[in-house]
């Protein structure tokens, strides 16, 4: 009995064997030395790009696209010294009730009825992920 479908699969199980499926470099965060970032690390710089990024920049410098609108600039997340100084809760305060519900700029909007706990400690996990350069 023939079967054209059956060697069909069959070549291509030979053709695929001893090679390791292709799959893309996962994007890595920008000065992040880890080679493999987390899932929740993933997630939180996904939530971060969609946010975030176009105030504090790619690499939380604070030189995002809209930046040079804003005044005062947004922070740069990635100082060290900001990084040392502020705790994960002042930062989830910060992301949830925005800069003019923390005293700071009324600029930054609260993200707080848009993102979930979870979402607020994934970008938090991201924050700390940056390094200067």
């Amino acid at each position: 009995m023939n079967r054209p479908g059956a060697v069909v699969l069959i070549l291509l199980a030979a053709a695929g064997c001893g090679r390791a499926p292709a799959s893309p470099a996962p994007k890595r965060a920008p000065g992040n030395v880890s080679a493999v970032p987390s899932y929740e690390l993933r997630l939180g710089r996904q939530t971060y790009e969609h946010y975030c990024q176009t105030c504090h920049g790619e690499s939380g410098a604070g030189d995002g696209f809209n930046a040079f609108n804003l005044d005062p600039k947004p922070r740069d997340l990635s100082d060290p010294a900001f990084q040392k100084k502020k705790t994960d809760a002042e930062l989830a305060d910060a992301i949830r009730r925005g800069g003019g519900g923390v005293g700071l700029s009324s600029l930054m909007p609260p993200w707080g009825r848009t993102l979930s706990n979870a979402d607020v400690d994934n970008v938090i996990r991201y924050l700390r992920s940056f390094r200067k350069s």
